[in-house]
């Protein structure tokens, strides 16, 4: 699988991220790095990451940050728009890795996750 083909999110803080890039690396692949921290995907990309990995919004948003709750996000009745908006302006509240290969989209928790699209 060509390496340029394959791209991860990742947060080098994280150890679900870590571990998910280390086994791309012992399988031989070398993926585009993305710290989608400091570079966060537009909201239309994260959208369709979510949905091409057969998420819900809710599930790809980490609720445990501080910034969920400062946000007020945990109100059920807040609709995906919102959601998608205040992932994008604090990114930190992306669920993570997600890894994107030929063969898919996941978010790769666990880790092994990611041996579904090799």
């Amino acid at each position: 699988m060509a390496a340029s083909k394959v791209e991860i999110w990742h947060r080098p803080s994280c150890s679900k991220s870590r571990g998910a890039l280390e086994i791309l690396r012992e399988a031989g692949i070398e993926p585009v790095v993305v710290d989608y921290v400091a570079n966060p995907p537009t909201k239309a990309r994260l959208h369709q990451a979510i949905a091409d990995a057969g998420l819900s919004v809710r599930q790809a948003i980490r609720s445990k940050e501080a910034e969920y709750a400062a946000r007020g996000l945990a109100d059920p009745a807040l609709p995906d728009d919102v959601l998608l908006e205040a992932m994008v302006a604090a990114p930190v509240l992306i669920e993570r890795p997600f890894v994107f290969t030929p063969k898919g989209v996941r978010l790769c928790r666990p880790p092994e996750t990611v041996l579904e699209l090799l």
